[in-house]
């Protein structure tokens, strides 16, 4: 499975990605896989702000209803439109087109204590 190197991961599988202050967020292959097809994505949390390990939404798959959770705490500035009508891009692509939110952090500092890459795989077993 893919684990972008250049990323930081939570243990509640979620991905982020960082320029400056401003974080996408998305679930990551491995989470993806686990949940099977994802057919409908709910966030209704923009201009929101959250702590971190907050709950900003969640995914529906054929089977099962997973809670998405903020790897960061900050506001909640948008999100991903696309995946409003095409809840598959979260399967076929999670780390491109699949993206969740993008979020204003309050303390980008948060983000150098998450998982990298290879950490995440360690928790993974991949």
């Amino acid at each position: 499975m893919s684990t972008p190197q250049h990323l930081r991961y939570t243990k509640d599988h979620e991905w982020i990605s960082a320029e400056g202050n401003i974080a996408t967020v998305g679930i990551t292959h491995y989470a993806q896989d686990q949940l099977g097809d994802i057919v409908f994505v709910d966030i209704n949390t923009v201009g929101r702000t959250l702590a971190a390990e907050a709950v900003f939404g969640s995914v529906e798959a054929v089977k099962t209803v997973s809670d998405l959770f903020l790897p960061v705490s900050g506001t909640i500035i948008e999100k991903n439109d696309i995946i409003d009508a095409s809840p598959e891009l979260v399967n076929t692509d999670p780390y491109g087109a699949g993206w969740m939110v993008k979020v204003e952090m309050d303390d980008p500092s948060q983000f150098d204590t998450l998982l990298d890459a290879e950490g995440y795989r360690a928790l993974t077993g991949e």
